[in-house]
């Protein structure tokens, strides 16, 4: 018996739906083993890995996948260590700018190296990360 080309298609697709889902699940776990090795939750690790600059919380909101209040929450809890700040928006003043502390930004880079270590993407090179990368854009536009 052969499959028809819309089974085949279909069981391809899911195949590959399993492997980015087991891909994600992987990256979510080393996220939270290494965000608790500094005694960070896994939204506080996402943030810190997020902030590459001043943005604002909409801004950080888009990049963390999730609704801004749930990046307030996670920004308040960081605020009240020391580890991010809000500052004046220079050209809106109903926005702030969340900004590192200097302990955050010292948090921040400890976290990076972490995350880099024994990352499920080690695996592959930086050529096929980019590659990767460029086939999950065209799959998953932001």
């Amino acid at each position: 018996m052969t499959m028809s080309e819309a089974e085949a298609r279909a069981a391809a697709e899911r195949n590959l739906c399993g492997l980015v889902g087991a891909l994600a699940r992987q990256i979510e776990g080393h996220v939270r083993e290494r965000a608790a090795a500094l005694d960070l939750t896994t939204a506080q690790a996402v943030a810190l890995r997020e902030l590459t600059g001043p943005m604002t919380m909409s801004d950080l909101a888009g990049r963390m996948g999730c609704e801004p209040s749930n990046a307030t929450f996670v920004i308040d809890r960081l605020e009240q260590h020391g580890v991010v700040e809000r500052r004046p928006h220079p050209s809106d003043r109903r926005a702030k700018l969340l900004v590192l502390t200097q302990e955050g930004a010292g948090l921040r880079e400890r976290l990076l190296g972490l995350l880099t270590e024994g990352s499920p993407l080690a695996a592959l090179t930086p050529d096929e990360q980019s590659v990767l990368q460029e086939l999950l854009e065209r799959a998953a536009p932001r």
